[in-house]
């Protein structure tokens, strides 16, 4: 069995219509609360993001499944990538933070197309909090327990400025009806 935590953002369109698209397709085991975010990376002349942690299993997927999986996702929700701005608007981002092989083992990768564990994941608040929420043992390999990131001050200080919205998923049936 394969697992995965993804972070899902969108910030352009209906951004919960996108969010709630790219759920529906990876059939969750859990979804956190939505968090409204600031963008990240310094190009701040864009929309607030609205933010999720998504935990899926599925024993026919590896890595570059989930990759792909996650790129198609965003290829739907009309996602286009602009090289001058990696960190710019989207409609969805989805971003694989760890993937776990059938043994329960941290997936080690660091190819150009997928980094595993997600090299950024320890300093994004937005990726952490939602993370923590779903998953209150979580733990980043290489990097330690979620909850031990999250009391780094920098860290503590971006997860402050999150703001928590509502349920976007209740784990049964039709995920747009909380």
């Amino acid at each position: 069995m394969s697992r995965v935590v993804f972070s899902m953002g969108s910030n352009l369109g209906d951004r919960e219509a996108n969010l709630t698209a790219a759920i529906t397709a990876v059939a969750p085991q859990a979804v956190s609360e939505v968090y409204e975010t600031l963008p990240w990376g310094g190009d701040d002349e864009q929309p607030a993001y609205y933010n999720i942690a998504v935990i899926a299993e599925d024993p026919d997927r590896g890595a570059d499944d989930w990759l792909a999986l996650g790129q198609h996702l965003e290829a739907e929700a009309g996602r286009v990538r602009d090289p001058r701005r990696p960190y710019g608007p989207r409609t969805l981002d989805v971003d694989l933070i760890a993937v776990y092989d059938e043994d329960g083992a941290p997936v080690h990768r660091s190819e150009e197309r997928l980094t595993l564990p997600h090299p950024l994941a320890h300093l994004r608040a937005f990726v952490l909090v939602p993370w923590f929420a779903v998953d209150r043992d979580a733990e980043l390999p290489g990097k330690g327990r979620v909850r031990d990131l999250l009391r780094d001050e920098s860290i503590a200080a971006d997860a402050r400025a999150l703001r928590r919205l509502h349920p976007i998923w209740s784990g049964h049936g039709d995920p747009s009806k909380p």
